[in-house]
C-alpha cells in the first residue's frame, strides 16, 4: 500500500501551485498517496503591512502548528518566509531546486525600469525592494500594496484590472510558477536589487522523528538540491546574523561553483539614498553546510562592521 502523505499549504493560488508541483514530485519519487490539507495563516488573514503584522512568520507559524500536532506531514514553504531561527520538533526535509531569484517589474505599456516616466508610482509590499527602487530611481513614488498575485497585477493601469499604479514588483519565481511571465516587462540585475535571502526557493518541512527508512524520506532526498541548498544556508545566516527581518532592507544571494560559494549582500537605508553593499567567498570542505553558514556570519559581520547598522533597523528578527 502506498504510504499517505498529507501535504499542507496556504491557500494562495502561488501557495497551492507550488504545493502542487512538490506533491507532483513526492508521487513520481515514491509510493505515496498525496493529500493536500489548506491551512489558513495570519498572513492570509489579516491585512496591514507585512512588516506590521510581526515579519515572515506571519504566513508560516499555522503551518507548523499543523505539522507539530499532526494535521500534515509535510508543510511546503516560500523559503524567504521561514524566519532564521530553529523550530523546535521540525526540520528542513528538502530544498528542491530554485527558480531563477530575480525580482521582476510588471510595468503598464511594457516599459522598462528606465523607460518609466518621471514620478511614476510603483507598488511593492517590500521595504528591500522599496529601497533598491528608490536608490536607482529617486524619483519614483514607491506605494506599499499586499495581495496576491493577480490582485497586484490587476494594480496596474491598462492590465485589465482596476489599475493605479504604473507598475508592481513581484517575484519571478512566483510568477513563473504560475504561468504569468507574459506580465514581466524587465528582469532586475543584481547590480541594481539584490533579492531577498531564499527568494525563488521553496523549503519542505516536516517533523524531525521522520523515520529516515520511509517512503518519504527517500522521496524527499530524490527532491532535494544541495547547490541550492548550500547557497540558502548562506543567505539566512547572514540575516540571522544581522537579527533582521522582512522589515529590513537587505538582499542577498550565495551562488556555488565548483567547491567554491559566493556570497553578495547589501543593505539600503529605506529612503534609498545610502547603500553598503559586500561580496565573499569561501571554499566548501568536509563540512560544506557548517562552511556555508560561517560563510553567511562571516559577511555580516563585515557588512555590521563597515556600518550597515547605521543604514538599517537590525535587531528585529521576522
Amino acid at each position: 500500500m502506498p504510504q499517505p502523505v498529507r501535504i499542507g499549504t496556504r491557500a494562495s493560488a502561488l501557495a497551492l501551485t507550488q504545493t502542487g508541483h512538490v506533491a507532483d514530485a513526492l508521487a513520481a519519487a515514491g509510493d505515496l498517496a498525496i493529500e493536500t490539507v489548506r491551512v489558513r495563516t495570519d498572513g492570509d488573514r489579516l491585512t496591514g503591512s507585512l512588516s506590521s503584522l510581526g515579519g515572515t512568520g506571519v504566513f508560516v507559524t499555522a503551518l507548523r502548528d499543523a505539522l507539530l500536532d499532526g494535521r500534515c506531514d509535510v508543510a511546503v514553504h516560500s523559503l524567504k518566509d521561514l524566519p532564521t531561527g530553529d523550530a523546535e520538533g521540525l526540520t528542513l526535509g528538502a530544498v528542491p531546486v530554485r527558480e531563477d531569484p530575480r525580482d521582476a517589474l510588471c510595468a503598464r505599456d511594457g516599459l522598462t525600469l528606465a523607460q518609466l516616466p518621471e514620478g511614476a508610482s510603483v507598488g511593492t509590499g517590500s521595504p528591500r525592494r522599496a529601497a533598491q527602487l528608490l536608490a536607482a530611481r529617486p524619483d519614483l513614488r514607491v506605494v506599499d500594496i499586499r495581495g496576491n498575485v493577480d490582485t497586484r497585477l490587476g494594480r496596474v493601469v491598462g492590465s485589465g484590472g482596476v489599475g493605479d499604479l504604473d507598475a508592481v514588483v513581484l517575484a519571478r519565481a512566483g510568477l513563473a510558477r504560475l504561468g504569468r511571465l507574459e506580465a514581466v516587462t524587465d528582469l532586475f540585475d543584481e547590480a541594481t536589487m539584490l533579492p531577498a535571502p531564499g527568494q525563488g526557493a521553496l523549503a519542505i518541512e516536516v517533523r524531525a522523528d521522520l523515520d529516515p527508512r520511509s517512503g518519504l524520506a527517500g522521496a524527499l532526498a530524490l527532491l532535494h538540491h544541495e547547490p541550492t541548498h548550500l547557497a540558502v544556508v548562506a543567505e539566512r545566516a547572514l540575516l540571522g546574523r544581522l537579527e533582521a527581518g522582512c522589515a529590513a532592507p537587505i538582499g542577498a544571494i550565495g551562488v556555488l561553483a565548483g567547491n567554491q560559494l559566493s556570497l553578495e549582500a547589501v543593505v539600503v537605508r529605506t529612503d534609498g539614498t545610502q547603500s553598503l553593499r559586500r561580496t565573499a567567498t569561501t571554499t566548501l570542505g568536509d563540512d560544506p553546510v557548517a562552511a556555508a553558514r560561517a560563510l553567511g556570519v562571516d559577511l555580516a559581520q563585515t557588512l555590521l562592521a563597515d556600518g550597515a547598522a547605521d543604514l538599517a533597523d537590525l535587531g528585529a528578527t521576522g
